[in-house]
């Protein structure tokens, strides 16, 4: 058989393999790929000065074949067995057939060795296929990572900042199979304004996404903005957690506040399933050790861990901390909408700094939260607001009272009525 000569081909694959991180078999089959590109631009090349043009698909039937031990490659073509020939790049004669395989039959398929001269394969080919290598190694890298981070998603990980684009910081992450490192995309909504993103800094980033494709931005999307990064924090911090003795049940993370003026604040509700253990104390470690590095990390974030509780009301409570509640009220458990009673004193301590407190609660419990001084509920127990049904039956008396309305007037305002939703509020 013939073959095409790449003196040096064994320590191509070698350095290609070591410098790309690749396996051998992968830049074998880029190498294929690209071989296989490049003798394809020959055939077109050589058929256009004919005046002769492929399809798209004309090469589909041909395979390119490496051959290590000899250094050089073939070119294949599988044919059909046919009586007579009108395409000879994918049909063959029988009658040539029969005169190295007497067994063959009229449809058969037959590989045929279709390899050029040496002196044939041309710069032009030659450089098609070093472009396609290029791209068939970048395409394999891809590949490579999506295979070794998919699994890595939801976790931490550890990156470096190398440069800016836009308003995105492109990091690097160390592979597990070596050089060269992994870019990863930290996008400005996942940044973090406390974080000071200068060149060679590194952070822990939580692991969004692997982005799928061949497109050029970087595949590994990050993030320090995501509550999963606080969890994988403590769950680091907290032997407890891998123990399966302490469990965060729910958690509610504000990384950039609205208002400038405001700091980056979670707040994590815990649970424990040994009653020896208090989960709140195991979170924050002794002189709070375990909390202080999660903080520390986080550039200073302030963190409430609270007890999770079955029952709402004391859950609520708890969540509302540092405030002290005096009584939490379950206005309508199918809503979720509770009422919390507290001193006078408390009361920005509950709220917090433009609301941050009770949006945090509200978002941990999933519960609406309507926030009142002890002096305005006792004056709303004296003048207790209308029920919605009330509120129905008292403006039905008043329309009729004002204007009954007769079947005339009903059917001629019957094309001008149109449907509202009114949502009637709690005082």
């Amino acid at each position: 058989m013939s073959i095409v000569r790449l003196p040096g081909l064994n320590h191509l694959i070698e350095e290609i393999s070591e410098s790309h991180s690749l396996s051998t078999n992968a830049v074998q089959e880029a190498l294929r790929e690209a071989l296989f590109k490049g003798y394809e631009r020959f055939r077109r090349a050589k058929e256009t000065n004919l005046n002769h043009f492929f399809s798209e698909d004309y090469f589909d039937n041909f395979r390119v074949e490496l051959d290590t031990d000899e250094e050089g490659f073939r070119v294949l073509a599988f044919k059909i067995v046919v009586e007579t020939v009108e395409n000879s790049d994918h049909e063959i004669s029988l009658v040539e057939v029969m005169e190295v395989n007497q067994e063959v039959r009229l449809g058969d398929e037959m590989v045929v060795d279709v390899t050029p001269e040496q002196k044939d394969f041309g710069r032009m080919a030659a450089i098609q296929t070093k472009q396609v290598l290029q791209q068939k190694l970048r395409d394999q890298q891809r590949i490579m990572i999506q295979s070794e981070f998919k699994e890595l998603e939801g976790t931490v990980l550890t990156a470096k900042v190398q440069r800016f684009e836009r308003q995105s910081v492109i990091m690097t992450i160390q592979s597990a199979y070596g050089r060269p490192e992994v870019e990863a995309e930290l996008p400005r909504s996942e940044q973090v304004s406390s974080d000071n993103y200068r060149a060679n800094a590194s952070f822990k980033v939580y692991l969004k996404k692997v982005r799928e494709g061949f497109q050029k931005a970087p595949q590994l999307l990050v993030s320090r903005a995501d509550a999963g990064l606080v969890v994988y924090l403590f769950a680091n911090e907290v032997p407890e957690f891998e123990e399966g003795i302490v469990s965060i049940v729910a958690i509610s993370r504000e990384a950039n506040p609205m208002n400038r003026n405001l700091t980056a604040r979670t707040k994590i509700a815990v649970d424990s399933n040994d009653a020896d253990v208090d989960p709140v104390g195991a979170c924050i470690g002794a002189r709070g050790s375990r909390i202080q590095a999660v903080v520390n990390e986080l550039k200073g974030e302030k963190i409430d861990v609270i007890r999770w509780s079955e029952d709402p009301a004391e859950y609520i409570a708890n969540a509302l901390s540092p405030a002290r509640i005096d009584q939490v009220e379950l206005l309508e458990s199918d809503e979720r909408h509770a009422r919390v009673i507290l001193a006078q004193n408390q009361l920005s301590l509950a709220i917090g700094r433009d609301g941050q407190n009770v949006r945090l609660a509200a978002r941990l419990t999933g519960w609406r939260i309507d926030i009142v001084s002890k002096e305005e509920y006792a004056e709303l127990r004296k003048n207790p607001p209308l029920s919605s049904q009330n509120r129905e039956v008292i403006t039905q008396k008043v329309m009729e009272e004002v204007a009954p309305v007769t079947p005339e007037i009903e059917e001629e305002l019957a094309p001008l009525t149109v449907e509202t939703d009114v949502n009637y509020e709690e005082e």
